[in-house]
């Protein structure tokens, strides 16, 4: 996340901060900035601080903020006063902050976008006449994830900050481990992140917590692509966590977890499409759409996120097969409803 912030404040949150927080409005700052200024060039007319104020400035200024360095202030020129926050980009409060905007921003533009594409180009649009399909399912399932969203973040933040301020094992340089351990790391994430999953979500199907947390996932017994995150917001964080401990314990590259943390809201999405594809060469190792589809039928198969060999060890894992693909109920009941009108007829 901290080359994300980095590209964030580079391009946007430095001026963002600049206005929203500025160093003029607090006196200390100002008052030694005028004062360099005047010292330095004595022909330039610059207001002193009070002049600076606007109403704005004067409510921020009662907001913390770390000591500023006097090395803020060298240029003595007015264009410095106004371009400069009070909080520094490691200032954590602003680091908290920055990383709530992304996050929120950036999951709903990955949500809809990729639910949207999978639902569009993807998803079985018959699966919808499922007898066990939702009145308003998709609006609903849209409506969950949203709600859910925000609590996801407030849980999930301390990570990130934990993250950009350093304290977990990523790094920036291939060389640090070599291209051999960078491809390692790739199996290594997903075979650690998958048995870490796999055992949160079946925990989670224990009486006494599934209708506490997990039980409202599972109110899509045919899901679409925009079920994927519509969770409760403590399921969502639990089953995330896996990811977070992850770069705490092992080493990893910094460019290529922003790519895996994409790909894993990718898979979130794609497994939730009611595909029911059977026969396929990877079956029996990757836990696909088929797997999960199984999952939300059946409720207590198919744990796992990526691979089957957990659900394979621990006695839960359901060969998905062309005879358990819900379609046929949609066909079954179609042709009952048919068979029904000609009798009517």
């Amino acid at each position: 996340m901290d080359i994300v912030l980095e590209i964030f404040d580079d391009y946007a949150l430095d001026a963002v901060w600049a206005k929203l927080v500025p160093a003029s409005a607090f006196a200390p700052a100002a008052s030694a900035l005028h004062k360099a200024a005047m010292n330095a060039t004595s022909h330039i007319t610059i207001p002193p601080p009070s002049a600076l104020s606007s109403t704005w400035s004067q409510l921020v200024s009662y907001l913390p903020h770390p000591p500023l360095p006097d090395e803020t202030f060298l240029e003595p020129a007015l264009s410095t006063i106004s371009s400069t926050s009070a909080w520094p980009r490691d200032y954590i409060v602003r680091q908290a902050i920055s990383l709530s905007a992304i996050t929120l921003v950036g999951i709903h533009i990955l949500y809809f976008s990729m639910a949207y594409f999978s639902y569009k180009f993807i998803f079985n649009h018959e699966m919808m006449k499922h007898p066990r399909f939702l009145k308003n399912q998709i609006r609903l399932e849209i409506k969950s994830s949203l709600n859910s969203f925000p609590g996801m973040l407030l849980l999930t933040l301390p990570w990130f900050v934990a993250e950009v301020r350093g304290y977990s094992k990523m790094y920036d340089n291939v060389a640090d481990y070599g291209w051999g351990y960078l491809i390692f790391s790739i199996a290594l994430y997903l075979v650690f992140t998958d048995f870490g999953i796999y055992w949160i979500h079946r925990l989670e199907h224990h009486p006494s917590v599934y209708k506490w947390v997990h039980k409202p996932h599972h109110k899509w017994i045919v899901p679409t692509p925009f079920a994927s995150h519509a969770f409760h917001p403590l399921d969502g964080y639990l089953q995330s966590l896996p990811y977070h401990i992850f770069i705490h314990v092992f080493p990893l590259h910094k460019k290529l977890y922003l790519a895996l943390f994409t790909f894993v809201n990718f898979w979130t999405i794609f497994i939730h499409d009611s595909d029911m594809i059977t026969g396929h060469p990877l079956e029996s190792i990757i836990n696909g759409p088929a797997h999960h589809t199984l999952h939300h039928l059946y409720f207590t198969v198919n744990y796992g996120q990526y691979f089957t060999f957990a659900d394979r060890t621990y006695n839960s894992y359901r060969q998905p097969a062309k005879e358990l693909d819900p379609l046929l109920e949609v066909y079954a009941a179609e042709a009952a409803k048919k068979e029904k009108l000609g009798k009517q007829e």
